[in-house]
């Protein structure tokens, strides 16, 4: 299938996990990839080029809004259009309670995970909204956007955030035919994972022992989930925060 021939689809974030599979499978669909990550993303840029695809790479941090217009304006006058965007880029932060938690520490994840979303989308929206075909844009925020976990007060609060600015976004710029929506991943097989229960190995089996489907979940699960919300075959979804948590939040 090439749900996503001939688009231009940024990806932030792009270099490793959900972010990596999410390039691979765009790709697969047709799109040009544009890897936008601190950490280099030619590993990943190579890995499409070799099954047949379309990508680049470059460095950026989401939370400078000079360089997310900048990178914006230079692929659009490169390739023509800004199709469609994955805001990606994310960090944990540390596991603590709130009174534990340092003001620093509170404001690196905030700054990232919310405030890095909002730069991005502000200068994704401001290209589509000059196009005469809108554009697609997708945020990972988390089930940790639609609950509550413990020990995690500010990644809580952030992916809380990104939820309600894609909501926002998704009503200011419906007229525009441009959607906006946010994918909820459930505990995904990734680095961060590994980071976040690398105290024990009790702790990962009781953490899957508390999702019904009784596994993880694999990064491209979610990849095909984001290929779908930037694809056409989405048309009528605007606003909504998808979870894919194996049915974690249903409980």
């Amino acid at each position: 299938m090439t749900l996503l021939k001939n688009q231009n689809i940024l990806i932030t974030g792009g270099a490793s996990g959900i972010g990596r599979a999410s390039a691979m499978t765009i790709a697969k669909d047709g799109a040009h990839v544009i890897i936008a990550d601190l950490s280099p993303g030619t590993e990943v840029v190579e890995a499409i080029r070799s099954a047949g695809g379309s990508a680049e790479c470059h460095e950026l941090d989401v939370t400078c809004e000079g360089d997310v217009r900048t990178l914006v304006r230079d692929v659009v006058t490169r390739r023509g259009a800004l199709n469609g965007a994955f805001n990606n880029a994310g960090i944990e932060g540390p596991t603590a309670k709130i009174v534990d938690l340092s003001f620093e520490d509170w404001e690196r994840v905030i700054r990232i995970n919310l405030t890095g979303v909002f730069t991005c989308m502000k200068c994704e929206i401001e290209q589509m909204s000059e196009q005469d075909n809108g554009g697609s844009i997708v945020s990972t925020a988390s089930i940790a956007g639609l609950v509550g976990l413990a020990g995690a007060p500010a990644y809580n609060a952030a992916k809380h955030g990104v939820i309600g600015l894609t909501k926002t976004c998704a009503l200011e710029y419906a007229s525009k035919n441009i959607r906006v929506n946010a994918v909820c991943p459930g505990f995904i097989d990734t680095p961060m994972l590994d980071r976040v229960t690398s105290a024990s190995a009790q702790i990962r089996d009781r953490l899957i022992g508390a999702i019904p489907q009784r596994r993880v979940a694999q990064p491209e699960e979610i990849a095909d989930v984001v290929a779908w919300l930037l694809s056409a075959r989405s048309s009528y979804m605007n606003g909504a925060a998808l979870p894919v948590d194996g049915g974690w939040v249903a409980q």
